[in-house]
């Protein structure tokens, strides 16, 4: 591939909720397109996704596990004062597939992106469980209970990068390709207060993210305006417009 040859490529999956699904599509893209990914960093559902392909999971088996997931199977109802849910079940889900790993067993060099609720300050995660990071990226706040590591109070990265490319520029790669899931939002009346509190969290990211994707050689926008943050039964769909838009800006680039 013209551009890619003999370059360490970094790959940063962004955040956006049901609609990662849209990443499994890129990572078949990629694979079908034989770019080798050397590192990889993911926020929210793009930790969750990232965490399996570091681990070596093929992007047909992250495929599977997505299209079966529910909103229940992610995620109980938690009696706490910081959230409505816990996501504990997406961290077991993880130590399921690919086991109670730690990053340092990563077959790909892998970071993770959250933000510190008491201070503010972005926390990028090299080191320890890899399912308690995907959970503390993917506290999405007010929905899930944060996640406490090293005596941080953790949740969602995307409130301080959505699409995390500073992580890959600090591990010296060469090129990024980036995914950004939030390009655009279906209009729609939101149904319960999980929806709400999902497309607020989306509105406050969209402007933020702007300006962070500037850093990417390679940008992935699929238009995902048609499907909400929050019906699992999308993944088929998400996944076809992820591979499709992929494809499109990866040939620009042969």
């Amino acid at each position: 591939m013209n551009g890619f040859k003999g370059k360490k490529i970094g790959l940063a999956l962004g955040g956006g909720a049901v609609l990662g699904a849209a990443h499994i599509g890129v990572l078949k893209a990629l694979k079908e397109n034989d770019v080798n990914i050397a590192c990889i960093a993911g926020t929210s559902v793009g930790a969750f996704i990232g965490a399996f392909f570091a681990f070596g999971v093929e992007w047909d088996e992250i495929d599977r596990i997505a299209r079966n997931l529910k909103w229940l199977d992610v995620s109980r109802m938690s009696i706490s004062q910081y959230g409505l849910l816990s996501n504990s079940k997406l961290g077991d889900l993880l130590i399921e597939h690919v086991g109670d790993v730690s990053f340092d067993q990563a077959v790909i060099p892998l970071a993770m992106v959250a933000a510190d609720i008491s201070t503010g300050e972005k926390v990028v995660i090299r080191e320890g469980s890899i399912s308690s990071a995907a959970m503390a990226s993917s506290c999405i706040p007010g929905i899930f209970v944060p996640v406490e590591m090293n005596g941080r109070l953790l949740v969602d990265g995307g409130i301080v990068e959505n699409v995390p490319i500073s992580p890959l520029q600090e591990m010296k790669v060469d090129l990024i390709i980036a995914v950004d899931l939030n390009s655009g939002l279906r209009e729609e009346r939101p149904g319960n207060i999980v929806e709400v509190l999902l497309r607020s969290f989306n509105f406050m990211l969209a402007s933020a993210t702007r300006l962070q994707i500037e850093g990417a050689d390679i940008l992935i926008q699929p238009d995902l305006s048609a499907f909400n943050m929050y019906d699992m039964d999308q993944s088929g769909n998400l996944f076809e417009a992820g591979y499709l838009e992929a494809m499109k800006m990866l040939k620009e680039v042969m």
